[in-house]
């Protein structure tokens, strides 16, 4: 049986989720959508819980998006992960959505109470996770610099950076402008006296080797949060001579095996983890957020293990 559904299957009626076996009463949108691991997951989730229904793909062109949200109710559905493209729609989409989700201009998780729908972001609360999973060491207590923090998922990881008051943040985009604004945004953020020294606590840079250099002698951390490592071909993110041993590595990039970037940290004894956790434990706040009940986490890993090629 398919597990991936046409925006019209949902905007019709729903019917055809209701006479799967079990039941589908959650999704991912995307567009596209056939490369989701969610319903690995999430299924296994669902049968270790003991409940009777089943989680699928819709695609979701941007056209239709508003629709495809308003016609969750109707459809008999409990919520959807929201993927790219939909993040912002769904923040507009929905009707009331909490702080983080506001803040970093995104819904990835939506819940069905009724009529409405209640927006959430699991983003950034998941990397903390994944972040102490990996490195044994919490985001707070972190240098970081982020790379791709002109929106999107970047700007969802830099609102939890601020949220957690890391010990410093530096974001890192082609556009600088964007960057600064947000790093004006987050200011207020990182105003105390919890390091000393000449630099700001929170800085925007452009993507460019100099600029690098400088910033990742002072760091702990750094995070791509750009599409780019999801190809062999892609080029270098960052020169490979400015990796250094000390460094943890976190690439939210989760294409099978080892990005280029993560390679090449790797090659010079840097820790490095991909963006699998991150996915994995996103996915269990997202089911925490629909059953107010803990996941059943290692069922859940091991499951997204098995889905690997």
């Amino acid at each position: 049986m398919s597990d991936e559904y046409s925006t019209e299957d949902l905007i019709g009626g729903g019917r055809i989720f209701s006479e799967r076996t079990p039941p589908a009463r959650l999704s991912v949108f995307g567009d596209p959508v056939a490369h989701s691991k969610s319903p690995a997951f999430h299924n296994a989730a669902l049968r270790a819980a003991g409940l009777n229904m089943s989680y699928v793909r819709i695609h979701v062109p941007a056209e239709k998006a508003p629709a495809a949200f308003r016609a969750l109710p109707r459809a008999g559905f409990l919520g959807t992960n929201v993927t790219i493209p939909h993040k912002a729609a769904a923040l507009a989409a929905v009707d009331e959505a909490d702080d983080y989700a506001r803040r970093s201009g995104s819904v990835n998780t939506v819940l069905v109470e009724g009529e409405r729908l209640l927006g959430f972001n699991t983003d950034g609360p998941g990397l903390v996770r994944a972040i102490h999973e990996e490195f044994s060491v919490d985001l707070r207590d972190l240098r970081v610099v982020l790379l791709g923090a002109g929106g999107g998922a970047g700007r969802a990881i830099a609102v939890q950076c601020a949220m957690e008051s890391c010990e410093r943040l530096v974001l890192v985009n082609r556009t600088l402008e964007k960057a600064r604004a947000l790093a004006a945004e987050l200011a207020g953020s990182f105003r105390s006296d919890r390091l000393v020294g000449p630099v700001d606590r929170i800085q925007a840079i452009p993507f460019e080797e100099s600029a690098l250099r400088l910033q990742l002698a002072h760091a702990d951390l750094v995070i791509n949060a750009t599409s780019i490592g999801m190809r062999r071909t892609d080029p270098s993110l960052i020169p490979p001579a400015l990796l250094t041993p000390n460094l943890m590595v976190y690439d939210t990039v989760y294409a099978s095996g080892r990005s280029r970037l993560l390679e090449e940290a790797a090659s010079v004894g840097a820790r490095c983890a991909n963006g699998l956790s991150m996915l994995l434990h996103q996915g269990a706040l997202s089911f925490e957020i629909w059953f107010n009940r803990p996941a059943p986490l290692e069922v859940m890993r091991q499951a997204l293990l098995s889905s690997e090629p």
